[in-house]
């Protein structure tokens, strides 16, 4: 119950430093990554109350949807389509503060109005990506991306 209130009560960049450690202890151990995936996923969805939260893998020239919290989901994205093709292209974080400004956006709901994805790297390849969509426009920041970068390493 403390932990909750604290979580509730400090500051975006306080609530990602004490989910990071808790994704640490919780993580520490278990070897199968669809379990990591989806308590992860869980962990940041019901800590910040994002709209989406969830992973896609990498699979051949498609990312496949994997663990996630939220309402359905598109389940395969192409390659360099949409944010999260995109950022797998880029291999980078990308941050969209309005997603009908992005050029190819695919809308997996129409409730979604800004977005983060994050690319997660394991021995020195993309395996998949960490997608965050928010009902409000402008949600993440660089603060969000760097916590979110520290916390998708875990996996």
């Amino acid at each position: 119950m403390a932990e909750t209130l604290k979580i509730a009560e400090g500051g975006k960049a306080e609530r990602y430093a004490l989910l990071y450690e808790q994704a640490v202890s919780l993580l520490r151990g278990e070897a199968d990554e669809v379990a990591r995936m989806a308590n992860l996923a869980a962990m940041i969805h019901f800590t910040f109350g994002f709209f989406w939260t969830g992973f896609y893998r990498v699979e051949g020239e498609e990312l496949v949807l994997g663990p996630f919290q939220g309402p359905l989901a598109c389940m395969r994205i192409r390659y360099g389509r949409g944010v999260c093709g995109s950022a797998w292209k880029e291999a980078k974080t990308l941050v969209v503060k309005d997603v009908e400004q992005f050029p190819g956006h695919i809308a997996c709901s129409s409730l979604s109005r800004s977005e983060i994805v994050v690319p997660w790297w394991r021995e020195g390849k993309i395996r998949g990506v960490l997608d965050i969509d928010s009902e409000s426009l402008a949600t993440f920041d660089e603060v969000d991306a760097e916590w979110l970068e520290r916390i998708v390493a875990i996996l």
